[in-house]
């Protein structure tokens, strides 16, 4: 299905000369982070999507596939700041955001402010901390701010959490709770390497020593401009419906004759489900060069928006049916 853009006239070909200018950059982005990443296109396509959109993610997959080396790539390329918190079970909330410390010369307290107070912040195996660390982070995610003491702090833009999870370890982990899940926008899987990749990642790595240097090649004022172009993006009415429908299916999905998924859901996707298809549908469509969405661009993104937002209960568990193929029947049966 093909679909042409809704405005015509001069604030299109803007738009189009915009997102050809800044694709240019994009590409830059891509060559320079692939110097020490080998492959993960589509691990990057939804980092950017994520900034772009300003949304969280959670990247969930087994160690050693460069999620940590990824981002830290990502952030110099971007020329943001960036840092790196390992959650441990033995992490307060003051080891996230910070604390008040006395100050003997002046006899005063004063603010120490900590690594969540920055531009991309890297939330490593963030289940592996309890939930007063996990309260701490969720008011920086969902307020963009950080309370401590008296004073309110607001975090510097762009504010991006990028959490990862190992999916195969579970012994001595803390669940996160439904509430902060859903507040991350997207939840990646991160796939092993196919393998020409995997021998390119050991002829590259495989050193004592390594003298690769990641240059930035976009900034912030890059980053606010894309946002903006985002937001001009063209999306039909119809597809509005489309997104809509596909949310409204994951919680009555017999209304679509699908009453069979009605025995594996216990809850289906919250309203973020939809805003978050919306927006990463219009990034998708930027990254592809476009000033109107398709929707080949919903359901690219969907089960990445939608796949921790499906509640399943036991049933699905015993009979081995997972989020995604709840998601892919969805996407089956909802008409464009």
């Amino acid at each position: 299905m093909s679909e042409q853009p809704l405005n015509t006239g001069s604030g299109v070909q803007d738009a189009e000369a915009l997102i050809k200018e800044q694709h240019k950059k994009i590409d830059l982005l891509h060559a320079e982070i692939s110097k020490v990443v080998v492959g993960q296109k589509r691990m990057i396509n939804r980092l950017l999507i994520g900034l772009f959109a300003n949304g969280h993610i959670l990247l969930e997959g087994v160690p050693g596939l460069a999620k940590t080396l990824t981002i830290s790539s990502l952030s110099k390329a971007l020329d943001l700041a960036f840092r790196r918190i390992q959650f441990t079970p033995d992490l307060l909330p003051a080891d996230l955001i910070g604390t008040m410390i006395y100050n003997q010369k002046d006899l005063a307290f004063e603010v120490r402010k900590g690594p969540v107070f920055s531009n991309i912040v890297l939330a490593d195996e963030i289940n592996r901390s309890p939930a007063k660390v996990q309260s701490a982070l969720l008011e920086a995610m969902q307020e963009r701010q950080v309370t401590i003491g008296d004073t309110t702090f607001a975090l510097d833009k762009p504010f991006l959490v990028l959490a990862t999870q190992n999916p195969v370890e579970q012994e001595g982990t803390y669940p996160l709770p439904e509430a902060q899940v859903d507040r991350f926008m997207m939840r990646v899987f991160v796939e092993y390497p196919g393998r020409e990749e995997e021998k390119l990642i050991m002829k590259r790595m495989a050193k004592t020593q390594t003298d690769l240097v990641i240059r930035p090649v976009m900034n912030r004022a890059d980053i606010f401009q894309i946002r903006s172009l985002v937001d001009s993006i063209s999306l039909n009415e119809k597809l509005e419906d489309y997104i809509v429908d596909i949310v409204m299916t994951s919680r009555n999905p017999e209304t679509r004759g699908l009453d069979k998924l009605s025995n594996y859901i216990e809850y289906g996707a919250s309203p973020r489900a939809s805003i978050a298809l919306n927006l990463c549908s219009r990034c998708h469509a930027f990254l592809e060069g476009r000033t109107y969405v398709l929707p080949e661009d919903v359901k690219a993104i969907a089960a990445d928006v939608l796949n921790h937002r499906l509640i399943l209960n036991y049933e699905a568990e015993a009979e081995e049916i997972t989020s995604a193929d709840i998601i892919r029947e969805i996407l089956n049966q909802v008409p464009i």
